[in-house]
């Protein structure tokens, strides 16, 4: 197969795909809105492209990973106007389910194929390829998009019809919010039980107790390191507001969920909103008279 593949958004997911890709002889077009991403990427088997046209214009599978509903709709506008033969567009960001179907409409109508393949993982989980895959769409352009999947990820699947893949991630993602907290949490009550913090994350993290989540996370809370970051705490809060919206549609009660919202908010308020998701334990620590 052409072993050329187009990512449009190289931050820190797009970017690390790209990277993964490369690595295993894949020759990547890319496009993002930032030059410093353009550059960070530059080698023999990057091409960086102008615009999402650019990308389209020479690649036979497209993935796309962008921050917001309306940089996603922008991409997909673009590419669907760019005049390019039919491309299988791979639509990884977390959005809603009305703007994925938006987007779908808009890349189909073009001749396009669209698929919903949310990541679950974090940017440092994207580093080492620590991903799965969630595909949704038409199965055979999925199957065709299977040698990529491989080398982003540890694991991939079809889930079904166009959306599923979204509806998964958020099942993944509501899980995701509340042991994050949850992690936080234990790991104040060790603070204040005046217990070793690494001690804790080394025998509480393989026990019952632990979770993958306290495994990524526990580590940057017990450094109290929480740059760079592998999700801000500003983006995730789109994801919180995506997941409460599709549990309320479906009237499906989430009272952990909606109680880990507020210690996102709040740390919004704390200024922390361009560290990792793991600072919330800054919550905590605030609320219990701990200081580091």
């Amino acid at each position: 197969m052409d072993r050329t593949v187009g990512i449009v958004g190289l931050g820190i997911m797009g970017g690390a795909m790209a990277r993964n890709l490369m690595e295993r002889g894949w020759r990547v077009v890319g496009f993002d809105t930032d030059p410093d991403a353009l550059t960070a990427l530059a080698g023999p088997l990057f091409t960086g492209a102008a615009n999402a046209a650019g990308v389209a214009a020479g690649v036979p599978i497209i993935i796309t990973s962008l921050p917001s509903s309306k940089a996603a709709v922008a991409v997909a506008d673009e590419i669907a106007g760019s005049g390019a033969a039919s491309r299988i567009v791979c639509e990884t960001s977390t959005l809603s389910l009305a703007d994925k179907e938006r987007i779908g409409a808009i890349l189909t109508g073009a001749g396009h194929v669209a698929l919903d393949c949310p990541l679950s993982g974090t940017g440092s989980q994207a580093a080492v390829r620590d991903l799965i895959v969630y595909a949704s769409g038409p199965a055979e352009a999925i199957a065709r998009c299977v040698p990529v999947f491989q080398d982003i990820s540890k694991q991939h699947a079809d889930v079904g019809a166009y959306g599923n893949g979204s509806k998964v991630k958020f099942i993944a993602n509501h899980l995701v919010a509340i042991n994050n907290v949850a992690t936080a949490e234990a790991m104040v009550l060790a603070e204040k039980a005046g217990l070793d913090l690494q001690m804790v994350l080394d025998l509480v993290g393989p026990g019952a107790g632990g979770s993958r989540i306290f495994q990524i996370r526990g580590p940057l809370m017990v450094a109290n390191d929480y740059a760079p970051p592998t999700m801000r705490i500003a983006t995730w809060q789109k994801d919180m507001q995506i997941i409460a919206e599709f549990a309320q549609g479906l009237g499906s009660p989430t009272p952990l969920f909606d109680r880990s919202a507020p210690v996102y908010d709040e740390a919004l308020k704390m200024g922390l909103g361009e560290l990792d998701t793991a600072a919330v334990c800054k919550v905590f620590e605030r609320d219990a008279g701990v200081k580091r």
